[in-house]
């Protein structure tokens, strides 16, 4: 039998024992505020890309896709993080402010 000390091992009791682990839940007002500011911003950009694009208005079309990109750049992460504070608002399992990083 192999010799095994145990004066170093770290099990389960030992971690939770040293350590306060408290879960915040409250609701971070301004990482949700840029949240829907992006999710707002990003879909007017969509909308006015394809608007300009279409009509050709501002220039030619490639002021149009310029801006369609950016908004989709802006709409992702606003969409996911909404979304994210949504449920975890109406207390969905597996969501929680924790969630959301801090800005």
């Amino acid at each position: 039998m192999a010799y095994v000390e145990h004066a170093f091992s770290i099990s389960d009791e030992d971690i939770m024992i040293g350590t306060p682990y408290a879960v915040n839940n409250r609701p971070p007002f301004k990482e949700i505020g840029l949240a829907v500011a992006l999710l707002v911003f990003g879909t007017l950009g969509i909308i006015l890309g394809i608007f300009m694009t279409v009509n050709r208005v501002g220039g030619d079309r490639g002021h149009g896709l310029f801006f369609g990109i950016l908004g989709c750049i802006l709409f992702i992460p606003g969409f996911y993080y909404s979304r994210l504070a949504y449920y975890a608002y109406k207390g969905y399992k597996g969501f929680s402010f924790s969630n959301i990083p801090p800005v």
